[in-house]
Protein backbone atom coordinates (compact mmCIF):
# COMPACT_ATOMS: atom_id res chain seq x y z
CA UNK A 1 0.00 0.00 0.00
CA UNK A 2 3.13 2.30 0.26
CA UNK A 3 4.24 1.68 -2.82
CA UNK A 4 0.81 3.13 -4.78
CA UNK A 5 0.73 6.36 -2.58
CA UNK A 6 4.07 6.89 -3.59
CA UNK A 7 3.76 6.24 -6.99
CA UNK A 8 0.55 8.37 -7.00
CA UNK A 9 3.30 11.77 -5.32
CA UNK A 10 5.67 10.98 -8.25
CA UNK A 11 2.87 10.94 -11.04
CA UNK A 12 1.31 14.25 -9.90
CA UNK A 13 5.46 15.85 -9.84
CA UNK A 14 6.01 14.45 -13.27
CA UNK A 15 2.79 15.97 -14.49
CA UNK A 16 3.48 19.48 -12.88
CA UNK A 17 6.59 20.00 -14.65
CA UNK A 18 5.24 18.76 -18.37
CA UNK A 19 4.35 22.45 -19.22
CA UNK A 20 7.16 24.40 -18.36
CA UNK A 21 8.86 23.43 -21.55
CA UNK A 22 6.17 25.18 -23.46
CA UNK A 23 5.58 28.28 -21.59
CA UNK A 24 10.16 28.73 -21.58
CA UNK A 25 9.42 27.86 -25.86
CA UNK A 26 6.18 30.63 -25.34
CA UNK A 27 9.73 33.19 -24.51
CA UNK A 28 12.39 31.97 -26.49
CA UNK A 29 10.70 32.37 -29.74
CA UNK A 30 10.13 35.59 -29.96
CA UNK A 31 13.19 36.48 -28.52
CA UNK A 32 14.61 34.22 -30.95
CA UNK A 33 13.31 36.10 -33.77
CA UNK A 34 14.11 39.20 -32.29
CA UNK A 35 17.96 38.65 -32.23
CA UNK A 36 17.74 37.41 -35.75
CA UNK A 37 15.80 39.84 -36.94
CA UNK A 38 18.68 42.56 -35.17
CA UNK A 39 21.40 40.67 -36.95
CA UNK A 40 19.93 40.17 -40.53
CA UNK A 41 20.23 44.13 -40.95
CA UNK A 42 23.75 44.48 -40.67
CA UNK A 43 24.15 41.43 -42.58
CA UNK A 44 22.32 43.01 -45.45
CA UNK A 45 24.35 46.81 -45.34
CA UNK A 46 27.91 44.53 -44.85
CA UNK A 47 26.54 42.45 -48.52
CA UNK A 48 25.26 46.10 -50.12
CA UNK A 49 28.82 47.81 -48.98
CA UNK A 50 31.24 44.99 -50.56
CA UNK A 51 29.02 45.02 -53.52
CA UNK A 52 29.20 48.67 -53.98
CA UNK A 53 32.67 48.83 -52.91
CA UNK A 54 33.96 46.12 -55.58
CA UNK A 55 31.53 47.86 -58.28
CA UNK A 56 33.57 51.56 -57.72
CA UNK A 57 36.50 50.04 -57.75
CA UNK A 58 36.30 48.39 -61.06
CA UNK A 59 34.41 51.45 -62.26
CA UNK A 60 37.81 53.72 -61.46
CA UNK A 61 40.19 50.73 -63.40
CA UNK A 62 37.66 51.60 -66.42
CA UNK A 63 37.90 55.34 -66.07
CA UNK A 64 41.57 55.36 -65.92
CA UNK A 65 41.38 54.43 -69.71
CA UNK A 66 38.29 56.91 -70.28
CA UNK A 67 39.39 59.43 -72.92
CA UNK A 68 36.61 62.07 -73.85
CA UNK A 69 36.74 61.60 -77.65
CA UNK A 70 35.11 58.98 -80.14
CA UNK A 71 31.43 56.91 -78.72
CA UNK A 72 32.92 56.90 -74.75
CA UNK A 73 30.48 58.62 -72.72
CA UNK A 74 29.35 58.94 -69.51
CA UNK A 75 25.97 56.73 -70.03
CA UNK A 76 28.55 53.82 -70.78
CA UNK A 77 30.68 54.06 -67.92
CA UNK A 78 27.80 54.06 -65.31
CA UNK A 79 26.28 51.77 -67.12
CA UNK A 80 29.02 49.46 -66.46
CA UNK A 81 28.70 50.17 -62.61
CA UNK A 82 25.06 49.28 -62.78
CA UNK A 83 25.88 46.04 -63.96
CA UNK A 84 28.14 45.59 -61.10
CA UNK A 85 25.43 46.32 -58.90
CA UNK A 86 22.94 44.72 -60.18
CA UNK A 87 24.01 41.84 -57.80
CA UNK A 88 22.19 43.94 -54.89
CA UNK A 89 18.37 42.66 -55.46
CA UNK A 90 16.13 45.42 -56.57
CA UNK A 91 13.89 45.03 -52.77
CA UNK A 92 13.30 47.72 -50.59
CA UNK A 93 15.64 46.61 -47.62
CA UNK A 94 18.51 45.73 -50.23
CA UNK A 95 18.08 48.66 -52.37
CA UNK A 96 15.08 51.02 -52.56
CA UNK A 97 14.07 52.55 -55.77
CA UNK A 98 13.41 56.08 -54.81
CA UNK A 99 12.83 58.36 -57.59
CA UNK A 100 13.82 58.37 -61.09
CA UNK A 101 17.81 57.12 -60.85
CA UNK A 102 17.77 54.03 -58.70
CA UNK A 103 21.40 54.62 -57.96
CA UNK A 104 23.41 57.99 -57.16
CA UNK A 105 26.70 57.31 -59.13
CA UNK A 106 29.42 59.92 -59.66
CA UNK A 107 32.29 59.19 -61.84
CA UNK A 108 35.04 61.82 -61.83
CA UNK A 109 38.24 62.13 -63.61
CA UNK A 110 40.06 59.84 -67.01
CA UNK A 111 42.97 59.12 -68.45
CA UNK A 112 44.17 62.57 -68.76
CA UNK A 113 43.92 63.03 -64.61
CA UNK A 114 46.20 61.83 -61.85
CA UNK A 115 43.40 60.03 -60.08
CA UNK A 116 39.98 58.98 -60.97
CA UNK A 117 37.08 58.69 -58.19
CA UNK A 118 33.78 56.83 -58.34
CA UNK A 119 30.93 57.26 -55.66
CA UNK A 120 27.67 55.20 -55.39
CA UNK A 121 24.82 56.14 -52.53
CA UNK A 122 22.21 53.43 -52.55
CA UNK A 123 19.22 53.97 -50.40
CA UNK A 124 17.70 51.35 -47.92
CA UNK A 125 14.78 50.53 -46.31
CA UNK A 126 15.32 49.24 -42.36
CA UNK A 127 13.62 46.33 -41.49
CA UNK A 128 10.59 46.81 -39.21
CA UNK A 129 11.68 47.89 -35.62
CA UNK A 130 15.13 48.85 -36.68
CA UNK A 131 13.38 51.39 -38.34
CA UNK A 132 11.99 53.29 -35.84
CA UNK A 133 15.13 53.09 -33.77
CA UNK A 134 17.21 54.61 -36.72
CA UNK A 135 14.70 57.22 -37.22
CA UNK A 136 15.05 58.05 -33.45
CA UNK A 137 18.64 58.06 -33.60
CA UNK A 138 18.36 60.11 -36.89
CA UNK A 139 20.65 57.64 -39.34
CA UNK A 140 17.72 57.90 -41.63
CA UNK A 141 16.56 61.11 -44.35
CA UNK A 142 13.37 62.37 -44.00
CA UNK A 143 12.06 59.97 -46.37
CA UNK A 144 12.95 57.31 -43.65
CA UNK A 145 15.93 55.75 -45.59
CA UNK A 146 18.90 54.71 -44.30
CA UNK A 147 22.25 56.07 -47.02
CA UNK A 148 25.03 53.99 -47.87
CA UNK A 149 27.73 55.83 -49.72
CA UNK A 150 31.16 54.45 -50.78
CA UNK A 151 33.55 56.33 -52.23
CA UNK A 152 36.78 54.75 -54.20
CA UNK A 153 39.80 56.69 -55.35
CA UNK A 154 42.62 55.39 -57.77
CA UNK A 155 45.80 57.02 -59.23
CA UNK A 156 45.25 56.39 -63.33
CA UNK A 157 49.50 55.42 -63.59
CA UNK A 158 50.86 52.93 -61.09
CA UNK A 159 53.88 54.55 -58.66
CA UNK A 160 56.31 52.68 -61.27
CA UNK A 161 55.75 54.28 -64.13
CA UNK A 162 54.92 58.00 -62.92
CA UNK A 163 57.88 57.47 -60.42
CA UNK A 164 60.41 56.64 -63.39
CA UNK A 165 60.14 59.71 -65.36
CA UNK A 166 60.46 59.68 -69.25
CA UNK A 167 57.97 57.20 -71.30
CA UNK A 168 57.92 53.76 -72.28
CA UNK A 169 61.01 54.39 -74.69
CA UNK A 170 63.18 55.28 -71.29
CA UNK A 171 60.97 52.12 -69.58
CA UNK A 172 62.67 49.79 -72.32
CA UNK A 173 65.84 50.84 -72.01
CA UNK A 174 66.51 50.24 -68.53
CA UNK A 175 65.88 46.82 -68.62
Amino acid sequence: MYCCIDTGRRDQRINAKRGQATVEAAFMIPLLFLLLLLLLQPAILLYNRMVMQNAAAEGCRLLATRADVGSNSAVQYEGYVKRRLASIPPVDIFHAHVGVNTWDIELIGGEDSAVVTVRITNYVKPLPLLDMGATLLNLTNPDGYLIQKVEVTMPTQPGWALNSGGGPAQWTSQW
